[in-house]
């Protein structure tokens, strides 16, 4: 018994190759419209890996000042170190209003607390994962027990991209851990829209940098030679493909190599950041080795979003925001990393005015508790936590829903990590409940099952 393309492939080989060629030119990166029209065009995603302390940043809590010190009065959830909870434990930095919103930040966070009105602070996070790698495959793929497509892929797979000699999806220095390449993974979606990684966290900057995209040029080869070598190579790739009744991974290295030949023409170019003038890489803070890592992958975000790269995310990874222990001065660490080319970015891009159809988000895969864990640490917390947003019509200088007096629950307008999901999707103009893909005999999504949208973040 024979397939339908097989027996097309015996009986009419030309006619088949014709066919495939026709199928080629329908690219899976072609930019679609959504479903309805969007608020924003593009996601630039700064994840703070490890979990920063929501209750330290953004999130003040007066009961932790006057309770500090004494037993936690109330029924903790699933704690990752149960040994070692002591008692509730004040913040060490002074928060203040800021802005006209009059939005709290603390003092870890001066540069950001300028950019106060342009925030949209989502406090009522809620997450399933109590470990960071359960937790991180729940912020990148919406589960935390399976592996399936990532945030960025799902985007890619129903909007395609605006810049066909770019890829789609591309993440800067992630981490290898706690999950790894699943967090940038298509999975079972087409591999034309798995994510890019530049570099990863074990590397420096300056070596990242001297070639960002490895093999990426032909030495030696002029455009033509180089056209000629990929023809002959995508000749023999596409009978290959046809006599395999064209199978899905041959399929993707075919799309994998024509965009790295069309890479050649942009990326250089897209990468070389060092060609801003002084002043704008001063604004990211590159003339300061403390901010200079953070600053570089936060100033080629927006090089790279202003080319049409749909999602881009930075990972500020090298250094763990998860202080089980020396939390003031390692929390205090990691923020002078990140606060200033934060501020720099949200600046830079509403100044070009990219922020009012460009969503940047920030955040961790969890808060850390009220509590102390040791002499001066926090453990993890799901159950209610921080994240903001800037930008393609969220409502700025605003606070959307609370946790509890001890900022350990959600309590008001809870967002579960299908919700955000669900809501950022609907920005770009995605349903959340149509944007499916067929796979093992059902109908899979981003949100499985769940997930609603918070409309009450939209101006």
């Amino acid at each position: 018994m024979h397939s339908r393309r097989a027996l097309l492939r015996q009986s009419a080989a030309g006619f088949g190759l014709l066919g495939l060629q026709s199928l080629l030119a329908a690219h899976p990166l072609a930019q679609r419209e959504g479903h309805f029209p969007a608020r924003a065009k593009r996601i630039i995603f700064l994840f703070m890996h490890g979990g920063p302390s929501s209750i330290d940043t953004f999130d003040p809590k007066p009961r932790l000042d006057r309770d500090h010190g004494k037993p936690v009065p109330f029924k903790r959830g699933l704690t990752f170190g149960e040994d070692a909870v002591r008692g509730l434990m004040k913040s060490p930095w002074e928060f203040k209003q800021h802005g006209e919103s009059g939005l709290p930040v603390s003092s870890l966070f001066p540069h950001v607390a300028g950019c106060v009105d342009d925030l949209c602070m989502v406090r009522s996070m809620v997450g399933d994962g109590v470990d960071h790698g359960a937790a991180l495959l729940q912020l990148h793929t919406g589960v935390f027990s399976f592996k399936r497509p990532s945030f960025g892929s799902w985007v890619l797979y129903g909007l395609g991209t605006e810049n066909q000699n770019l890829p789609g999806f591309i993440t800067i220095k992630p981490s290898l851990g706690h999950g790894g390449q699943n967090n940038w993974s298509s999975s079972f979606l087409p591999g034309d829209f798995q994510g890019t990684a530049i570099g990863n966290s074990g590397m420096a900057v300056a070596d990242i940098s001297k070639d960002p995209v490895p093999y990426l040029e032909s030495k030696g080869l002029s455009p033509e030679l180089q056209r000629y070598e990929l023809e002959m190579i995508q000749n023999i790739n596409r009978r290959h493909a046809a006599a395999h009744d064209h199978d899905p991974e041959l399929e993707a290295r075919i799309g994998a190599m024509e965009l790295s030949f069309r890479m050649q023409m942009e990326a250089p170019e897209a990468f070389q950041v060092d060609k801003e003038s002084p002043e704008t890489q001063k604004l990211y803070g590159l003339d300061d080795p403390v901010t200079r890592d953070f600053g570089w992958q936060c100033l080629l975000a927006r090089r790279l979003s202003e080319r049409g790269v749909r999602f881009v995310q930075c990972s500020h990874s090298y250094k763990l925001w998860d202080q089980h222990s020396e939390l003031m001065k390692l929390h205090t660490k990691n923020a002078a990393e990140v606060d200033k080319p934060i501020a720099g970015l949200l600046r830079d891009v509403k100044a070009r005015g990219l922020l009012k159809d460009t969503l940047i988000v920030w955040g961790g895969e969890f808060g850390r508790t009220p509590w102390a864990q040791g002499a001066d640490g926090r453990d993890h917390n799901p159950y209610g936590y921080t994240m903001w947003m800037a930008g393609a019509g969220v409502r700025a200088g605003f606070a959307y829903g609370s946790t509890d007096e001890f900022g350990y629950h959600a309590t008001e307008n809870r967002m579960h990590l299908h919700d955000f999901h669900a809501t950022l999707l609907h920005m770009l103009g995605l349903d959340h409940e149509r944007l499916t893909h067929p796979y093992a005999g059902r109908n899979f999504r981003l949100t499985d099952v769940a997930g609603e949208v918070h409309r009450g973040i939209f101006a």
